[in-house]
């Protein structure tokens, strides 16, 4: 589980700098580039739809472990917009909440 926290922790700071390097050089208006992308079917676009895809996997995912509930809804729109940002800083916290527990971690209490 060390490893794990670990690898969730780098990833958090390496995206993290790169994404301000980013903002920085190239803007923050992500959204339409990503959805160009998408439609001049080039290999970014299917990049893209890919990385869309695991979003929304994260996302229903996050609001079946909450089941389903208000927060859960909110958990989830904030894991599919803000992907690996919300999803490792969460699976740190569910590492601490389960103990390590990776049933509990991943399942919850059901």
């Amino acid at each position: 589980m060390k490893l794990l926290q670990l690898l969730l922790i780098s990833i958090l700071l390496i995206l993290g700098i790169y994404t301000g390097l980013v903002g920085v050089n190239h803007g923050w208006n992500l959204i339409p580039i990503f959805f160009d992308n998408i439609q001049e079917v080039t290999w970014s676009g299917q990049f893209n739809l890919d990385f869309m895809f695991f979003l929304l996997l994260s996302a229903l995912w996050t609001a079946w472990r909450n089941n389903f509930t208000p927060k859960a809804y909110a958990l989830s729109i904030t894991a599919f917009f803000f992907g690996i940002m919300f999803l490792a800083p969460y699976l740190l916290w569910l590492i601490h909440q389960s103990k390590g527990d990776l049933k509990v971690m991943l399942v919850g209490n059901k």
